[in-house]
Order: structure tokens, then C-alpha cells, then sequence
């Protein structure tokens, strides 16, 4: 055998090793799947989970990640606890309610400690503050986060809930009944609708925010089940991470992060209606040097299952442990 033959067998062979060493390292170190379905359809409040996916953050930390819509939190919690998803995008108070019920899930990052929920009214008929909501009438369906809690609102802010009319609607006719001047004021999400209603009736309404007037209802949180949590502790972590990420990155830019959600959205409202959402939501996630984001703060849920109670939709809290946990976060 010439040398020339010698040397191209064993480089024949030196390939072939390379390409098997590389197809098992390939296989060895393939993306983690990770499951994400969201307890509603795609909105702006959405976005810094489409930045980390646009940044490469997930794939940066190994991630498979799936985004999917959801249907409700019922829904989308049943899917948790069957296994078919590893973690749940919804209000955190959805959460805490289904914990106290007995279902064996977590809040493993809370981002929005109140919900940016807001009443809104015509400028002809304003509330302006907490009081003036006497002698108007608000529509009210069940379920519904503004109203739902609009006796702890009252309570909280002195105002004779006895006087205020309560019209019992339809949850997909409130908004109607008030573009109709059915109902004087309406509740609304500004991390949803509140932009495209404006846009769409080309009016400002008057805003009452009533997460800035006592009304801590814990908002947009991720959920995994203990069984998800005990078996993919280091995969949630990485997840976990990548979206705060993401989060830091749409609260410095969330022009580009309205950008990337629509890039993700068929049929998305206007661009100004997403960027609206988008800067909403943004504004609501707090930002401490001492904790990560997503940090859950204990008194925030202590004093949610105090108005829950309150409220009548539990009866005996769990000790504030059972509903949440900040040990896949890292940092302080």
C-alpha cells in the first residue's frame, strides 16, 4: 500500500470519527423542550417572553421553547397538572384561589405584584378618584378582576358600595354595554384593552387606576406544578432567567419589544395599540438591585389571601409558603 493510499484511509477513518463524535455530542446536547401555554390569546402583555425568543436568550440557555394561547386558567392549569405544559403564564391570583382549593402547583415568578387594572368612564360622566364612583353604574360579570374585588375596593377607599349600581352583564358584553352608555364605567386591563379601545372609539377616557388605590390583586405570574418543580428544577431556572432577561430588555426598549411580539402575532392590533399594551405591562413589573424579577414578595400574598378571604372565595389561607416559591429565581 503506497503511502498516499495509507494516509487517505486513515483519514477516511479520522473523519468517520468525527462525524460519529459529533452526531453524539449533537444528540447529547440537544435543546431542552420546555412548554409554556398562556391562560389567554396573544396580547402585548406577552412580549418579554417573544424578546427572549427573538434574542436567542431560551437558546442561549438550551431551550426548546413553546409558546402556546390559551383558553382560560382553568384550561390552562388542567393542561399543567396533566403534564402536557410546564409552566402557565397567568394572574397570579387564578393561581392562589386554585392552591387554596388544594391543587398542587406553585407561583414561580410573580411579575406583576398588583394587576394593572384600571375603571374607565366618559369624560362627560368622570371617575376621577375612588368617590366618585357613587351614584354610577359599572358593569360586573363573574370572573371578572375589577369588579370581582369591588367590595375590598370600597372598603379600602370609603366609598358607600351601596350606592354604586352594579349591572350584572355577559364577561364578552361589558365593554358594549359601556361603548353604549349602558353602564357609566367599566373595568378594563391596560396591558390589554384599554389601548384598543381608545383607538378604536377615538376617545380618552377618564382612567382610575385601581392598583394604585389599594387593590392588590396579584396579576401576570408563571406557574409550574410541584411535580414539574421537583423534576426540572435546573430547566425552570434556565427559563426563569432567560425571562427576566427578556423583561429587562422590554422595559429599556419596548418599541422593539412591541416589534418582536407582532413578529409572533398573525392579525395583531395596530402597531400603537401593541406598543400601548406592551409599555403598560413594562411599567408594572417592579425592578429591585436586591431581588431578580419575577421576585415574589411574601406580604404581597399574604395580604391577596387576606382579601380573598374577605372576600368569600376561600375559606382557610395555607400558610403563604404553599403558594409560592423564589428558589428557581437565583440571586438574593
Amino acid at each position: 500500500m503506497t503511502t498516499v493510499r495509507r494516509f487517505a484511509k486513515v483519514l477516511v477513518h479520522s473523519l468517520l470519527g468525527i462525524a460519529v463524535w459529533s452526531s453524539v455530542s449533537a444528540t447529547a446536547s440537544a435543546a431542552e423542550q420546555v412548554n409554556v401555554r398562556f391562560s389567554w390569546k396573544l396580547k402585548g402583555e406577552y412580549a418579554a417572553l417573544y424578546v427572549a425568543k427573538e434574542k436567542a436568550y431560551f437558546a442561549r440557555e438550551g431551550l426548546e421553547v413553546r409558546l402556546g394561547e390559551g383558553a382560560g386558567a382553568p384550561a390552562a392549569l388542567g393542561g399543567l397538572l396533566q403534564g402536557q405544559e410546564d409552566l402557565v403564564l397567568l394572574p397570579g391570583v387564578f393561581a392562589l384561589t386554585a392552591i387554596s382549593k388544594g391543587m398542587p402547583i406553585k407561583i414561580v415568578a410573580l411579575y406583576h405584584p398588583r394587576t394593572p387594572v384600571a375603571l374607565i368612564s366618559w369624560p362627560e360622566k368622570p371617575v376621577r378618584v375612588p368617590k366618585d364612583l357613587e351614584g354610577k353604574s359599572i358593569a360586573t360579570s363573574i370572573g371578572e378582576t375589577g369588579t370581582t374585588y369591588l367590595d375590598s375596593f370600597c372598603k379600602k377607599n370609603r366609598i358607600d358600595c351601596d350606592k354604586v349600581k352594579r349591572v350584572q352583564v355577559n364577561a364578552q358584553t361589558r365593554v358594549t354595554q359601556f361603548i353604549q352608555h349602558q353602564v357609566d364605567v367599566v373595568s378594563v386591563y391596560q396591558t390589554n384593552d384599554l389601548p384598543i379601545i381608545e383607538e378604536k372609539e377615538g376617545t380618552k377616557f377618564v382612567v382610575l387606576e385601581m392598583d394604585k388605590h389599594g387593590l392588590d390583586v396579584p396579576g401576570m405570574a408563571l406557574v409550574s406544578s410541584d411535580a414539574i418543580i421537583a423534576k426540572k428544577p435546573e430547566v425552570l431556572r434556565k427559563f426563569l432567567k432567560a425571562v427576566g432577561e427578556g423583561v429587562s430588555e422590554m422595559k429599556k426598549n419596548t418599541p422593539e419589544a412591541a416589534e418582536m411580539m407582532m413578529k409572533n402575532w398573525p392579525g395583531h392590533p395596530s402597531a400603537t395599540a401593541v406598543a400601548a399594551q406592551v409599555k403598560a405591562t413594562a411599567a408594572a413589573i417592579p425592578m429591585s438591585k436586591g431581588h431578580p424579577v419575577g421576585w415574589t414578595d411574601d406580604k404581597v400574598i399574604v395580604d391577596a389571601l387576606a382579601m380573598l378571604k374577605e372576600t368569600g372565595e376561600i375559606e382557610a389561607p395555607k400558610p403563604s409558603a404553599a403558594y409560592f416559591t423564589n428558589d428557581l429565581l437565583g440571586g438574593k
